[in-house]
């Protein structure tokens, strides 16, 4: 009985982890792309110099 219940167990875990490897994402990552340009384009007259 207790033999059957450890290979019970371990089929369990294995499969659980293929089911959570090889199953549909659940990533809540925002959507990513290209994003606009929000800034100013580099010119040499106004470059600051320190």
């Amino acid at each position: 009985m207790a033999i059957s219940r450890i290979i019970a167990n371990i089929t369990q875990y294995i499969s659980e982890a293929a089911m959570r490897i090889f199953g549909p994402n659940d990533d809540a990552y925002p959507a990513t792309g290209v994003q606009p340009f929000t800034g100013e384009p580099y010119d040499k007259r106004r470059d600051d110099t320190w």
